[in-house]
């Protein structure tokens, strides 16, 4: 499926995947006209080792199915896991359940280690409650079950969140006599903390102790790290004390502490490990130098890093990582690569999240060549892209202007099967915008849709701002109305582009009910709002209604910025007050809240040439020279335009050679 651009190219929507061929005839209807040539049996440790070596899941299903039609060989339950658990790694969960029908056909006994890996397949495919219904279907392949299969099904449904599932199955593993183990605890602790029940959770581990199963240090971690989670790290300090110190138990203390960018506290955490005879690792290293790092506090954390080595303890890719994306944040590329070459030097290879920091620092200094390189690099390396890594080229490519670029990386996005997420989508859709491709925009939104992807009001937002920028408002203002149909409530952003689409349109009217609807919605107007509004007051002559909006802005709590006291000091220009509009712009500046630009003062030249005269306009002019604030063009045409309307010919000429002299 795809959109077609410019010039032929097409944009891909979504790659199809083409159905694996799983249908098994074990039962081979022999050939009457052809000889049997008693074909000699294939040993089982052959099959084993080509099933096994075998990349290809296809080719793999096809030798499998071969053999089971060939009459030399009968599978084995060997064969058969091998098989279920490739297929299994690949998803491809109806083969799967092909296959146990035919072991039970076979009477193949299914074991607990091959259960096991189906539940763990059910797993990894996100598909709990269907491996919820396989797990109690367990005894029509010959298995029973176990505490340790039950473990890996909790395990499966915890990883989807599908709490109400775990308790019945909980019950149902006790109805049949079996003792839960640390193992399963430890599950239904964790089940407990993402469901944000905490003090269920602490007395659990009570029941634990009680039921002679002590705790381990996964148990204490997991209820340290959910109250850390949860902003109660005093809390978690103080039930940390009352069991022996531990390595994970610190890791998710500092991991709190530094959350809340309170690195003093995780300095002193790191000296009570040492002080207790635990060293601190790996993790209790890049934890703090990750926080320092988003602090901008690069140095320091560089000292962190030294002191790593000083303890022998070796530095990990998210060591790295954490002070790459330090040196970026504060801008200092070239230490941000130098540090990536070391990390290579010193064998430490580069993970998906590691490419990711590097790409989006490029990507953000606008080194989209060298973007392409590390691109290269990750194939050479075997890391595959993720859905950020093809969002973050992407924004880059539409951030440096070359669009066409931004297209092939989606496509090659759709053809390596990777979907798109929010962030994609969205960036698209303002990048189809932006090459005036409203309709091929609007259809990536409709297809977000069924992708299970809904856009968000920043997706609607990019694609009113497009059509709004291109003068397409009354499509951007039936968006509006649509944006309810995808259930995406529109906020002040989307009410500010429409504004400024509606007054460059000139359509005041549309625009002034759009403010009225503002205030039926009591939507809260920030400074943009405000801005946008005074400006096409301004622009239609209103500018006794600008300053009365300023009062309306000033009372509501909102801070002017410099757009804003530039329109002021227009409106009062145009109404005549210009020595009224010198005495703010004084103020203003005196407070050393806003410093006036070339636009300001040519703002203020223009009413004094209209106001005051040219006489005044000259001493403003030296005024602004002397400052070291040098005229535009604008400037110019401006005082040009003064002085020829008020000295005739002759004056002007005089008075600007007298500037220019000066």
């Amino acid at each position: 499926m795809a959109m077609y651009l410019r010039d032929g190219c097409s944009l891909l929507l979504k790659l199809r995947k083409s159905p694996i061929p799983f249908v098994l005839t074990t039962n081979p209807i022999s050939n009457p006209d052809k000889p049997n040539l008693n074909p000699s049996p294939i040993p089982e440790s052959q099959v084993i080792q080509v099933l096994k070596h075998e990349p290809d899941i296809v080719s793999s299903l096809e030798y499998f199915k071969s053999l089971a039609n060939s009459g030399t060989f009968k599978h084995t339950h060997s064969t058969y896991q091998i098989m279920i658990e490739k297929l299994g790694r690949n998803n491809e969960m109806d083969a799967v359940q092909y296959l146990l029908q035919q072991m039970k056909l076979e009477s193949v006994p299914c074991s607990e280690e091959l259960f096991i890996s189906v539940m763990d397949s059910y797993r990894g495919a996100k598909l709990g409650e269907q491996g919820l219904k396989m797990f109690y279907r367990i005894r029509e392949f010959g298995c029973k079950p176990s505490v340790k299969i039950y473990n890996h099904l909790l395990d499966a449904l915890l990883g989807e969140n599908m709490f109400k599932m775990i308790s019945p199955l909980y019950k149902n593993m006790k109805g049949e006599g079996l003792e839960p183990n640390v193992f399963t605890y430890n599950i239904l602790l964790k089940a407990l903390c993402k469901n944000g029940k905490v003090d269920g959770a602490c007395k659990l581990l009570e029941e634990m102790s009680n039921k002679g199963c002590p705790p381990d240090d996964i148990s204490y971690t997991t209820i340290i790290s959910s109250m850390c989670k949860l902003g109660e790290v005093d809390k978690a300090k103080e039930l940390a004390m009352r069991f022996e110190p531990v390595v994970s138990v610190y890791n998710a203390l500092i991991h709190g502490v530094c959350k809340g960018y309170r690195i003093n506290e995780a300095f002193d955490l790191m000296k009570e490990m040492v002080g207790k005879g635990v060293d601190p690792n790996v993790v209790s290293y890049s934890t703090v130098i990750s926080c320092l790092s988003d602090m901008g506090d690069v140095d320091l954390s560089l000292a962190v890093f030294a002191q790593m080595f000083v303890r022998g303890c070796s530095a990990n890719v998210h060591t790295f990582t954490s002070l790459i994306k330090g040196y970026f944040v504060r801008g200092r590329l070239g230490d941000a690569l130098g540090l990536w070459n070391l990390m290579i030097r010193e064998g430490v290879k580069p993970n998906v999240v590691s490419y990711n920091t590097l790409i989006h620092g490029l990507c953000s200094n606008g080194r989209m060549d060298k973007v392409v390189s590390v691109w290269n690099q990750m194939e050479k390396d075997f890391v595959r892209p993720n859905v950020t890594t093809y969002s973050t080229i992407i924004h880059g490519f539409a951030k440096s202007g070359d669009l066409i670029s931004a297209c092939e990386i989606w496509n090659k996005m759709i053809n390596c099967g990777c979907r798109p997420n929010v962030v994609a989508y969205t960036c698209m859709v303002d990048i189809l915008c932006q090459m005036s491709m409203f309709d091929q925009a609007f259809d990536l939104i409709d297809n977000m849709i069924s992708d299970g992807c809904p856009p968000t009001v920043v997706t609607f937002n990019n694609f009113i701002k497009g059509l709004c920028r291109r003068g397409r408002v009354e499509w951007a203002m039936s968006v509006l109305d649509q944006m309810e149909k995808y259930e995406c409530l529109p906020n002040i952003r989307t009410y500010n582009e429409l504004l400024d689409g509606l007054f460059r349109a000139n359509a005041f009217r549309e625009a002034c009910g759009l403010i009225r609807e503002l205030e039926e919605r009591k939507m809260e107007l920030n400074c943009v709002t405000y801005n946008t509004i005074m400006y096409g007051l301004s622009f239609q002559g209103m500018h006794q209604q600008v300053l009365q909006l300023l009062g309306k802005m000033l009372v509501n709590g909102v801070k002017p910025d410099d757009i804003t006291v530039n329109i002021t000091i227009n409106a009062y220009c145009k109404l005549g007050k210009v020595r009224t509009a010198i005495k703010v712009l004084d103020n203003i500046t005196a407070e050393k809240e806003f410093c006036a630009d070339i636009i300001t003062h040519t703002i203020i030249l223009w009413g004094i040439c209209n106001w005051l005269g040219t006489e005044e306009a000259s001493v403003y002019l030296h005024e602004m020279l002397n400052k070291g604030i040098f005229p535009n063009i604008a400037t110019w045409n401006v005082l040009v335009r003064g002085f020829f309307s008020n000295l005739g010919h002759m004056g002007p000429i005089r008075i600007l050679d007298d500037i220019l002299e000066t």
